[in-house]
């Protein structure tokens, strides 16, 4: 990795919290790029949470417990796992940098992972930020079948529980759009933004906080009954 150019600005934990709050967030070019670049999208996605839709596939899955689900007690390495190349992903934007500057923000409180684990690894997670009332979705991976989406789908019930009211995903892929992601404009994005930045919100890291099986099962039950009322058809998402 080559060295940053003279009056590159160091992220920050300070930095990135000031980013966020007005809609803005770092991307590197490459996992080996010495810098980042603020990227400000016209469009954004969000994942609304109450109407956050489960492939009936992946739900059975989830009541099966195959995967134990923790929050963050591997963050950093949650990081470091979403930036390994892949062959569908042979690159990523999340730099050296990136890990440091949100691994001080995970310290400060201010961002938290979801992990998959099985038989003692570490098989799928995902990471983001959380300010105020929103959450912010980073990235994820999985490194076997269905690990990824599990702990989204605990994520989800997570913030419904801690009472957050916007999940963000910054970009809308279809395999978003089958958990129900859609697009914004901007204008209205900061909007809702603002919104909820002023709501006093803790994110439930808990290993088992008071309440969280009565809100799975309630994000369960309803996309159960999304996909029947609907006819939506079941999936094989792989999310990266």
């Amino acid at each position: 990795m080559r060295g940053a150019p003279r009056g590159y600005t160091r992220l920050t934990a300070e930095l990135l919290v000031r980013a966020y709050s007005t809609g803005i967030f770092p991307m590197a070019e490459t996992r080996d790029a010495a810098t980042v670049s603020w990227v400000d999208p016209p469009i954004r996605g969000i994942l609304p949470l109450n109407t956050f839709h489960v492939p009936r596939r992946l739900a059975k899955t989830v009541r099966s417990q195959v995967f134990d689900v923790r929050c963050d007690t591997a963050f950093e390495y949650v990081m470091q796992c979403c930036a390994e190349a892949n062959p569908q992903r042979p690159d990523t934007w999340i730099n050296a940098e990136i890990i440091r500057a949100y691994t001080e923000l995970h310290d400060l409180g201010y961002a938290h992972s979801v992990e998959s684990w099985c038989d003692g690894r570490l098989v799928g997670g995902i990471y983001g930020v959380s300010l105020g009332g929103a959450f912010f979705g980073e990235s994820m991976f999985r490194r076997q079948t269905d690990a990824s989406k599990v702990a989204l789908v605990h994520l989800v019930a997570r913030l419904r529980l801690g009472g957050y009211r916007l999940f963000d995903t910054q970009f809308v892929t279809e395999h978003l759009r089958r958990f129900g992601a859609v697009e914004i404009p901007s204008r209205l994005y900061l909007q809702r933004l603002a919104d909820t930045l002023s709501d006093s919100v803790d994110f439930p890291a808990a290993p088992a906080p008071e309440g969280i099986d009565a809100v799975l099962s309630g994000v369960l039950a309803n996309s159960d009954y999304l996909a029947s009322s609907s006819g939506m058809r079941q999936s094989n998402i792989q999310m990266s």
